[in-house]
């Protein structure tokens, strides 16, 4: 009885807890946020006060006064902050029920497939903490399968490289089930690193997160596409220690990101490598599907193509193939319920 007018007054909920965003897809709505996975806290004694989450939150980044951080409660697609993570999770479920507190959605978290069962946990306890009636844990690799709409309940291969913040994850599905799985922990954020410690090694210049960010935007390509654009940014002399403004170049950035780009075509032919014969041949039929925002570096799908022979799609909307993808198990939880984990 207690449970059923619980659930008159839920809205139940999947949630892409993500490195770097976090997506909230509500039943019935479709997406409702679509924020940064940071939490700003200030620290006053031995008190912390949750100052800011998300989008407001990140604008902080590099930008706070003393006694105010920016933190990243996610690292590497797991919670790294157990606290952090939970304020972030009550935030995001009661902005969606307009700070109502009489409410227990069923929520649908999105995980790393190489999860341990102690991150299992924190997530869980992390949900159920923020004011989650039921939760249920699916792969990344499997929702955004889902998401890009492929075939996930026949008995055929299919592949996806879901390319997050933290992680990138390759997966080759059939029959609701995920047959083989590598994963790798480079994604957007090894990226913005790697930005930032060229400008740093080339031109003694410290860049911040969000610089570092946009010039992988703006001019980061996997392959050299024969154009060579330039883009001013402006940094601190390592030097001087004054701001200093360098122009930097699309080649500079294709070869500040070799690195991690080849770490993540190196998965995708290990998986490959490792797949069983019929399924090989559906993939080499169907080719490889892209997701996660990282698939949206210029090129990449032409280099992955180039280095295995085979077709690559991009997912329609690869930043949100995740949380549309446990969205629709949201939304068929009866069908779908099998492929979700322990």
């Amino acid at each position: 009885m207690f449970d059923s007018l619980l659930g008159i007054f839920s809205t139940d909920m999947a949630i892409d807890l993500g490195t770097a965003n976090t997506l909230v897809y509500v039943k019935g709505r479709g997406i409702v946020a679509n924020e940064p996975s940071v939490v700003a806290v200030q620290h006053t004694r031995d008190v912390k006060k949750i100052v800011a989450v998300g989008s407001e939150a990140k604008h902080m980044c590099g930008r706070t006064p003393m006694g105010i951080s920016a933190i990243r409660p996610m690292k590497d697609g797991v919670i790294a902050d157990f606290e952090m993570a939970e304020e972030m999770l009550r935030f995001f479920i009661e902005k969606v029920h307009n700070r109502r507190t009489l409410v227990r959605p069923r929520v649908i978290v999105c995980v790393p497939f190489g999860i341990t069962e102690v991150e299992k946990r924190a997530v869980r306890e992390s949900a159920e903490s923020a004011g989650a009636r039921e939760v249920y844990l699916v792969t990344e690799p499997m929702a955004a399968a889902i998401g890009a709409g492929l075939p996930i309940t026949e008995a055929c291969g299919s592949m996806i490289v879901d390319i997050g913040g933290g992680t990138t994850e390759v997966a080759v599905i059939s029959l609701k089930g995920i047959v083989y799985s590598q994963s790798v922990r480079v994604g957007g954020d090894k990226m913005d690193e790697a930005v930032a410690n060229y400008v740093k090694r080339s031109y003694n210049l410290a860049i911040g997160e969000r610089t570092a960010e946009q010039l992988k935007i703006s001019l980061g390509t996997a392959m050299s596409n024969g154009e060579n654009h330039t883009v001013e940014i402006t940094g601190r002399d390592l030097v001087g220690g004054l701001p200093k403004t360098v122009e930097v170049s699309q080649e500079e950035i294709r070869e500040a990101l070799a690195e991690p780009v080849k770490q993540i075509v190196e998965v995708v032919r290990q998986v490959l490598e490792r797949t069983p014969a019929e399924l090989a041949s559906d993939i080499v039929d169907r080719g490889i599907t892209l997701a996660g925002g990282g698939s949206l570096l210029r090129n990449l799908d032409s280099l992955i193509n180039q280095m295995t022979g085979l077709p690559v799609v991009l997912a329609e909307d690869p930043l949100t193939a995740v949380v549309m993808g446990s969205g629709r198990i949201l939304d068929n939880l009866e069908d779908l319920k099998d492929v979700t984990i322990q």
